[in-house]
């Protein structure tokens, strides 16, 4: 009687065990909501720029992060309109023939607005007023302009200084005096160098990066001169990219009324 007891229990035992595991083994129940759809990925605007002329734009030889202040308003124009940026490096005289042939889609790298260029491409409405300044060499004493008449001067090639030392030869020419001998260099950087080494006598560049090269060389027996002319920044499109070009704008107006491309520039220039 114990026994068959016993094998009553066992067996009711194994049936339990039995139930377990087939309750166990039952599918999870289906989930009653949806999961949340992943956001859709912005679409790509591949944008150009010659990172080799700060305080606009440069690249952090620890991080190799775009930097400066061009890179940080494309940033934020690219998340107010929706878009993300893929900023890539290119030689300057590169710029607007990779735009052409729509190897980019943009181009932001310091570059002024002018009549020229926009026979080839259509400019954002400008965001940075400047000025080119003549940059001269202590040892040189060159108060303006007119004591460059005849001197080498180094400028980056295709820029508005080269284009206002071409102008200013125009008016020495009309007056008798000798011309400005002008040395073309591939980057600011190597034009500044060229004074530096002594092979000119001074060189022609935006007022804000030559201020920035004197901040990060105060050594450099360097002086700055007045602006010599007053210029406009812009962002520079395919003229057949309208979309793309009111999109730009539009977030550039909106950063300007939220007072968060004011935030940038004081990161760079002040208020």
């Amino acid at each position: 009687m114990r026994k068959t007891i016993a094998v009553l229990l066992a067996l009711g035992l194994l049936l339990g065990l039995a139930g377990c595991a087939q309750k166990a083994e039952q599918p999870a129940p289906a989930p009653t909501a949806q999961q949340p759809a992943p956001p859709p990925e912005k679409p790509v605007v591949k944008v150009g720029t010659e990172a080799a002329y700060p305080p606009f734009e440069w690249i952090d030889e620890k991080t190799g992060e775009f930097k400066g202040f061009d890179m940080d308003l494309i940033r934020a124009i690219a998340d107010e309109a929706g878009f993300k940026a893929d900023i890539r490096n290119m030689a300057w005289d590169g710029l607007i023939p990779a735009l052409l042939a729509k190897e980019i889609d943009l181009i932001i790298s310091g570059m002024t607005i002018t009549d020229e260029r926009a026979l080839a491409v259509t400019f954002s409405d400008p965001y940075f007023k400047s000025g080119q300044v003549i940059m001269s060499r202590q040892d040189a004493n060159i108060k303006g302009p007119d004591d460059l008449a005849g001197k080498d001067v180094a400028v980056q090639v295709n820029t508005t200084g080269q284009f206002a030392m071409e102008k200013l030869n125009e008016k020495f020419k009309s007056e008798g005096k000798k011309l400005v001998k002008i040395k073309k260099f591939k980057s600011t950087p190597d034009a500044i160098n060229e004074v530096k080494i002594g092979g000119a006598v001074a060189c022609v560049i935006d007022l804000p990066v030559a201020v920035e090269h004197m901040k990060a060389n105060p050594g450099d027996p360097f002086v700055i001169g007045q602006p010599i002319n007053v210029e406009y920044l812009g962002m520079a499109m395919r003229k057949e990219d309208t979309e793309l070009h009111a999109k730009i704008n539009h977030a550039l107006a909106a950063l300007k009324a939220s007072g968060k491309y004011d935030q940038i520039y004081a990161q760079y220039f002040g208020k």
